[in-house]
C-alpha cells in the first residue's frame, strides 16, 4: 500500500500542482476564510488523489478542501477507517511561489493513523511509514531522533501567523531560552520533515486541524517522537480541540520544553 498510494501523490502533484508552481493566475486563486487561500491546484489535486485512493481502499475520504465546503464529512474521522487528505500544505507559500509545501495524506483506523504519506512535490522526497513498522524518507528507514539533551542547544519553531502582538512579544521572549525558535516553514508537513531529517527538535503550532498533522504525527512517532498537548495529553486526531500543540523529537525534549515554557 505503501507505495501504490505513494505513486498516486506524484502523479497528482506532476498533474495539478507543479505544472501551476509559480504561474497561478490572480482568478486561479481564492479566500475561502480569512488568511486561508486555496487555488484550483488544491481543488483539482485533491480530486485525483482522492480518486486513487478509493481505488485503492473503497473507504470515506476526508479531504481538506471538500470539508470547507461541507464540514459534515469530519464525521467520518471516527469511523472504522477513512482516508484523510491535505492535497497543498502551505497554499500561502505555494502562491507566493516559495518550494516549502508539502502534500499529506493519513490513513486511520478509529480516530487514529495508522499510516503516514508526505511528499515535497519540489524536491521529489517521499517520507512514508506504517504504524509499528518505522518510518523511510524515500525508502530508507529514518533513525530515531536524538536531539540535544540541554535546553538551551534545542532547536524549536512556532508558527506565528494567528498569533497577536502580545504573543508574538512572548514567544519571543521564550525563543531566547532556546538555541533557536523561529516561525517554521508556513507548512505543517514541512515542518514534520524537518524534524524527521534532524533540523529541528520541536514544534508549537496555535491549531491543529486534522489533514495538518495525521501523517506527520504517525511518521514522528516511528522514531521516538511524540505529540502532546500543553497538559502533557496525547494528541487524538479525531478529538476536535484547539489550542496548542507540541511536536517533539522524543519524550525527554518534549518534557523538557514543557517544563522550560509552561513551568
Amino acid at each position: 500500500m505503501i507505495d501504490q498510494v505513494t505513486r498516486v501523490l506524484v502523479e497528482a502533484a506532476e498533474i495539478a500542482i507543479r505544472p501551476r508552481f509559480r504561474r497561478l493566475t490572480t482568478d486561479q486563486i481564492e479566500e475561502k476564510a480569512p488568511n486561508d487561500l486555496v487555488t484550483v491546484a488544491d481543488l483539482e489535486a485533491e480530486r485525483l488523489i482522492s480518486r486513487g485512493l478509493l481505488r485503492i481502499l473503497d473507504i470515506p475520504v476526508v479531504g481538506e478542501e471538500a470539508t470547507a465546503a461541507d464540514p459534515a464529512l469530519l464525521s467520518a474521522l471516527g469511523e472504522r477507517e477513512c482516508w484523510l487528505v491535505d492535497p497543498i500544505d502551505g497554499t500561502s507559500n505555494f502562491v507566493s511561489g516559495r518550494q516549502e509545501y508539502a502534500v499529506m495524506v493519513a490513513l486511520l483506523r478509529k480516530g487514529a493513523p495508522v499510516a503516514g504519506w508526505i511528499l515535497l512535490p519540489e524536491s521529489g522526497q517521499v517520507y512514508a511509514g506504517e504504524q509499528g513498522s518505522g518510518a523511510f524518507r524515500d525508502g530508507a528507514r529514518i533513525r530515531q531522533l536524538t536531539p540535544p539533551a540541554a535546553v538551551e542547544q534545542m532547536r524549536g519553531a512556532a508558527p506565528t501567523k494567528r498569533l497577536n502582538r502580545q504573543q508574538r512579544a512572548e514567544l519571543s521572549k521564550a525563543g531566547a531560552l532556546f538555541a533557536s525558535l523561529g516561525p517554521g516553514a508556513s507548512s505543517a508537513g514541512v515542518n514534520y520533515t524537518q524534524m524527521l531529517d534532524g533540523h529541528l527538535d520541536f514544534v508549537l503550532y496555535q491549531r491543529s486541524m486534522p489533514w495538518d498533522h495525521a501523517a506527520g504525527a504517525l511518521l514522528l512517532a516511528e522514531v521516538s517522537g511524540v505529540s502532546v498537548r500543553p497538559d502533557g495529553a496525547p494528541y487524538r486526531i479525531a478529538k476536535r480541540q484547539t489550542g496548542l500543540l507540541l511536536n517533539a523529537a522524543n519524550r525527554a525534549c518534549c518534557q523538557a520544553v514543557q517544563t522550560t515554557l509552561w513551568a
